[in-house]
């Protein structure tokens, strides 16, 4: 998680193992996409980094948040892939609209890892306004995307 003290990436202690060796399938929404793009860039750029070859970084586009856990299950049945990564953005408006989308993604995340054979990474902002989306998706706070791609590296060798 993203604190204004260090992100994951950045633990001490923490060491992202070789990832060249391993294909990684990331969906995406498109709603909100200047935070989802950033997200992205940094979940590709940390995948990278650890030795991901591009060719197996695989990524699908959504129309939005609650669509990410269809293609994340789409992509869990798709033989090959280490770990599954969702990204997407959920800003807080005026109505409860805001309450379900997170909630039916946050429990549609949780089923597939309890029920799939890899690690699906939860990659979702759920921030209460776009400010504090910016401050997570390369910010001031790091960036959630390059998290989760780390949490997947690790997630896989487990």
């Amino acid at each position: 998680m993203a604190t204004e003290l260090h992100h994951l990436g950045e633990q001490p202690g923490t060491v992202i193992p070789d990832a060249s060796n391993m294909n990684f399938g990331i969906v995406v929404a498109d709603w909100n996409e200047e935070i989802t793009g950033a997200l992205l860039d940094g979940a590709v750029a940390t995948l990278e980094k650890h030795g991901t070859l591009p060719e197996n970084i695989h990524i699908k586009h959504v129309p939005g948040s609650f669509e990410l856990i269809y293609g994340a299950q789409q992509l869990c049945h798709n033989d090959g892939f280490d770990a599954v990564i969702i990204l997407g953005c959920v800003i807080r408006g005026e109505t409860p609209h805001f309450d379900y989308i997170c909630q039916g993604v946050t429990y549609g995340i949780a089923r597939l890892n309890a029920t799939q054979n890899i690690p699906v990474i939860y990659g979702l902002l759920t921030t209460n306004d776009l400010q504090q989306a910016k401050d997570r998706s390369g910010g001031r706070l790091g960036n959630k995307g390059a998290e989760c791609a780390a949490d997947a590296i690790l997630m896989a060798k487990f």
